[in-house]
């Protein structure tokens, strides 16, 4: 069953707990849920003042909250948690995609299997021909 947004949880004992979602810290929410729509697909859940939430066609839920003066992270740096996305066998591809969505190239690069980009926030985020797999 789903809670109403600010609605409180119920406390539990029996984990796992599951993820709701992951939020990002940004100036201007609707411009970057505009962003990640284009991006990853989806639709939009919500928006007010100070937040805008999405959940992709594969049911990630990315929440844009608005900070006042926000700062983006600087890359490569410690501790920035990003998002990894799936090329396919495309990484030009993807990466030019991403570039008619609004990302910016960053620098360095690592990996030729991997690309690193800025959402319009600042973000760090990955695209990449090497995807997990639990088979």
């Amino acid at each position: 069953m789903e809670r109403a947004r600010g609605e409180a949880p119920t406390p539990t004992t029996s984990g796992p707990l599951r993820t709701a979602g992951i939020s990002l810290d940004c100036a201007d929410p609707e411009e970057l849920v505009r962003f990640y729509l284009a991006l990853l697909g989806g639709r939009r859940l919500w928006r007010d003042e100070q937040a805008c939430g999405m959940r992709t066609d594969e049911g990630l839920v990315l929440v844009a909250q608005k900070v006042e003066k926000c700062t983006p992270p600087e890359w490569p740096g410690t501790a920035v948690v990003h998002l990894d996305i799936d090329a396919g066998n495309d990484l030009a591809g993807a990466v030019q995609y991403a570039e008619t969505c609004g990302a910016r190239p960053s620098e360095p690069q690592f990996d030729s299997r991997w690309a690193v980009l800025l959402d319009p926030a600042g973000h760090p985020f990955c695209i990449t021909t090497m995807v997990w797999s639990d088979k």
